[in-house]
């Protein structure tokens, strides 16, 4: 069995060898690797998609008001929601040449994994500094927390389990949000003896079908068993487990086959031009419709939980972590920057654009749309669970989860993809 550790710095170091051959590794914005230099901060992050990185320029833009003197520069890799930027950061650590900060998500995933294995110092100064600890609600911090030290500053929150879709289309065929998945295959059959893909998915990097399954497995199972599920205490191959696959199969039968070819946003672009029906996504998403698409929430896109997951909030929040081995000042800057980040004046200017809201306390839901007023709302009441690939679970069961859908969603074979689980669970920690 590996242990953390190895699979921070050995897996997602064999990783990164292995995107940067496959050319992945130049799509980084400045075009090459380098360490931040004394009057330099280097941010790193997947944030290329056009919203963003609009919304990530609105950080960049208050840290230039602030200190004039820093030059920021932008080391964000595109591709695999993230999946590439991992593996190039894994080698940039490995050769110890870590950027200022990095984009990471809270949970047992790879804040944990980096934590671990001694690659992030702790922030509990800077948080007292700045009055973070009652800025933000004790349960987010709790997901950044490990032995009492916290290592990361979030800058947003988002939820994974939501249905968008075309309000156009639903009203032309007097359709309503499905509440159940029974009732949206009842739906979809309609939608398709009409010419229109109910579901538009996407899986050109895995993650975005195991986001899919996640979301029945929860609307299946609820959150309590989700959670037992997540930590071991219920197994892989229970009936939950199986009925939420073979649902999983079923609703696959109403999607594109275009699938594999496609990244998220294209997903959610056939939902804005009318060539799909609905898509299953996280409200990154909001952002692509508003940002990128220009379409007004409640009128050309509508919105619900997942079915079967309403009053839960599938919850991914984004933060940055500061690296050990950074001092003087590099440290410094990377420190200033990391104020910027958790500002309520940083955060209030980048969520809107990238579809996302703010988590802290004071947000101002004023400053933000009818789709991200509804989920503050969910989020301030609802009970939150974490989800695979978005930082519940370590990374190396995260990848071999995503493989398994990916040879679970050609092949079918229930059997054979609750096996696969069970065998990844064996060789890695849940979390």
């Amino acid at each position: 069995m590996m242990n953390r550790k190895q699979i921070a710095l050995g897996a997602a170091g064999l990783l990164s060898v292995a995107v940067v051959a496959a050319g992945c590794g130049s799509s980084s914005s400045t075009g090459k690797v380098s360490s931040p230099s004394s009057n330099t901060v280097d941010i790193f992050s997947w944030w290329t998609g056009t919203a963003s990185s609009k919304a990530l320029n609105t950080f960049f833009e208050a840290f230039k008001a602030q200190y004039p003197n820093v030059k920021v520069v932008n080391d964000a890799v595109a591709g695999g929601a993230g999946s590439n930027a991992k593996a190039v950061l894994a080698s940039r650590m490995n050769a110890g040449k870590p950027p200022s900060t990095f984009q990471v998500h809270v949970g047992n995933g790879s804040l944990k994994s980096w934590v671990e294995a001694g690659k992030l110092q702790p922030l509990n100064s800077l948080f007292k500094q700045q009055g973070w600890y009652s800025d933000y609600p004790k349960s987010l911090l709790n997901l950044a927390m490990f032995n009492g030290k916290i290592y990361a500053v979030p800058v947003d929150m988002q939820r994974a389990n939501v249905l968008w879709y075309n309000t156009k289309i639903f009203k032309q065929y007097n359709l309503t949000p499905p509440t159940s998945w029974s009732q949206f295959i009842s739906e979809a059959k309609i939608l398709k003896q009409h010419g229109i893909t109910p579901l538009a998915v996407a899986n050109h990097g895995n993650w975005e079908t195991t986001l899919l399954w996640s979301d029945i497995l929860l609307g299946t199972v609820g959150y309590k068993n989700y959670d037992a599920i997540l930590d071991g205490k219920i197994p892989l191959n229970s009936a939950g487990v199986k009925q939420a696959s073979e649902t999983y199969l079923e609703v696959m039968k109403y999607t594109n086959s275009n699938a594999s070819s496609l990244h998220w946003a294209q997903a959610d672009q056939m939902v804005a031009q009318g060539q799909a029906a609905m898509n299953v996504m996280g409200d990154w998403a909001a952002g692509y419709f508003t940002t990128t698409a220009g379409l007004t929430p409640g009128q050309q896109f509508g919105w619900a939980p997942t079915p079967g997951t309403k009053g839960v909030f599938a919850a991914v929040s984004d933060a940055f972590g500061l690296p050990t081995g950074l001092t003087g000042t590099a440290k410094t800057n990377a420190i200033d920057f990391l104020k910027v980040l958790g500002s309520n004046a940083g955060q209030a200017k980048f969520n809107p654009l990238k579809g996302t809201f703010s988590p802290r306390l004071d947000a101002n839901p004023a400053q933000y749309n009818a789709y991200s007023k509804s989920a503050m709302k969910s989020y301030k009441k609802d009970p939150l669970v974490l989800i695979p690939g978005q930082g519940a679970l370590n990374p190396g069961f995260t990848t071999a989860l995503e493989n398994a859908m990916s040879q679970f969603t050609a092949s079918g074979n229930v059997n054979q993809f609750v096996q696969a689980l069970q065998s990844a669970a064996s060789a890695n920690p849940l979390n």
